[in-house]
């Protein structure tokens, strides 16, 4: 099943003025911030003309806005970029644009995409797609959202700490997070530098597919690039040994999302696949070294946005330190405030070695450690998040516990490892789960294959 074959040798005029009636019927889930139709219509006429064509020809696609368009302002949902109009496109965008997809909206977020509910936004939260009154995940939340309501086959995202799956696994649609480095990040606004990877939503593991063939590959505007590896064998899975990793379904994970996960893994082990239990202990500490490592490195990427250059400058400003200052506070939203100062703390002098060079430590034992469970084992799996979509204010109050809600997707990111959330089914409240299966780097094929079996034994 593709969906994306579904738009295929259609009006590509017609597909456009579709998605952006959906959109607009669709506004109060606020998942998109600004419509790209006057350059949509342009390219969809150019396809019709013969001008464009190849893979994706006519097909609709959304972008997360923390990618550089063209089209309106690339804003990355703050008001500190709310009207930075980008003079390059990102590179994945390029891409896809060149094998005839066309872009018709950019996708709400959390500002700079801090966030894991889409609640930091400086245009508003995005409504969970199967229940108005829960966040829908982030800090791709406007994606995921777009994708769940069928306004597009499918949308770009970023993922620094979960910031696909998560929101996927919160409105019951794919989320594929690439190897690190597999896809190009030029023309994505930074967050932290050493997990920020390019992946996308779809709903189906055929379009995941697809998508990965056209994405992967060296970029030589972007170092953290790699050599393209990605190699399609979706209908030759085989029999894999998959290990389900004990601590991603532990107390901390609520009864109903264990369930369905576990109904999952029963699934895997009746088609045919080896199941074994696995303990990765140093897991558990994953999220506190994710959260002295991504906020020094968001304290550095951020410095750039001073008032000076482009971006939102103060109107109160009566000399140089106020112009840096009240800027800075003005433009940014109050997570964004919290993660410069965390971050420029465990970086400052006497604080550096106790922290953020322990926690840089740590995290070297941990890749080690799932190295070793790939030793042994083709797949680890375990649950996305540790419960489904919570209700819309319940924890944007509490950062603490809106950080645990990435504690089970941190862990492949600060390894860089290929990770997936892919659709496991309903809780008793009839809100998503969604599973998570991790591989080792560059073999992100096998989960996809994995992920497309599984859609074949009607989990």
């Amino acid at each position: 099943m593709s969906a994306i074959h579904d738009f295929l040798g259609k009006s590509a005029r017609e597909n456009v003025l579709n998605a952006i009636e959906l959109v607009k019927n669709n506004e109060k889930y606020n998942s998109i911030i600004h419509i790209t139709e006057k350059r949509a219509l342009e390219r969809a006429q150019k396809i019709e003309n013969g001008e464009i064509t190849g893979k994706l020809k006519g097909v609709p696609f959304i972008v997360k806005d923390n990618f550089l368009a063209f089209d309106g302002p690339t804003t990355a949902a703050s008001k500190m970029l709310e009207n930075f109009n980008s003079p390059i496109q990102a590179s994945a965008v390029e891409k896809l644009e060149k094998e005839g997809a066309i872009c018709i909206g950019k996708a709400n977020l959390d500002a700079f995409a801090h966030g894991g509910s889409t609640e930091n936004s400086a245009f508003g939260p995005t409504l969970n797609a199967f229940d108005k009154t829960r966040v829908a995940g982030g800090s791709s939340g406007g994606s995921a959202v777009s994708v769940a309501l069928g306004i597009v086959p499918f949308a770009l995202g970023s993922d620094t700490g979960g910031s696909i799956r998560q929101p996927a696994s919160f409105n019951g649609v794919y989320g594929v997070k690439p190897t690190y480095g597999a896809i190009s990040r030029y023309g994505v606004v930074a967050m932290a530098s050493s997990t920020d990877t390019i992946g996308f939503f779809t709903t189906n593991a055929n379009d995941a597919d697809l998508l990965m063939n056209i994405l992967t590959g060296k970029d030589t505007n972007d170092m953290t690039t790699i050599e393209s590896f990605y190699n399609s064998n979706i209908e030759n899975i085989g029999m894999k040994k998959i290990g389900i990793v004990k601590e991603f379904l532990e107390d901390g994970v609520d009864a109903s999302v264990k369930d369905v996960v576990n109904k999952y893994i029963e699934k895997l082990e009746s088609t045919g696949h080896i199941v074994e239990q696995i303990s990765i202990p140093i897991v558990k500490y994953a999220l506190a070294m994710y959260y002295i490592i991504v906020p020094a490195e968001v304290s550095s990427n951020l410095a750039r946005y001073d008032g000076v250059r482009y971006g939102f400058r103060s109107k109160n400003i009566k000399n140089i330190s106020d112009l840096y200052g009240m800027s800075r506070d003005e433009g940014f939203e109050i997570e964004n405030k919290r993660r410069i100062m965390i971050g420029s703390y465990v970086l400052s002098s006497g604080f550096f070695d106790a922290y953020y060079l322990k926690a840089q430590k740590a995290r070297t034992i941990l890749i080690n450690e799932f190295n070793k469970a790939f030793e042994k084992y083709d797949v680890l799996v375990g649950a996305v998040a540790p419960t489904t979509a919570f209700k819309l204010g319940e924890n944007i109050s509490e950062p603490v516990k809106m950080y645990m809600s990435d504690m089970l997707v941190v862990p492949a990111s600060l390894a860089g490892l290929p990770s997936i959330s892919v659709p496991a089914g309903l809780s008793t409240e009839g809100l998503p789960v969604g599973i998570q299966l991790i591989a080792k780097q560059k073999n992100d094929a096998i989960l996809i294959a994995l992920a497309n079996q599984m859609e074949g034994q009607n989990v």
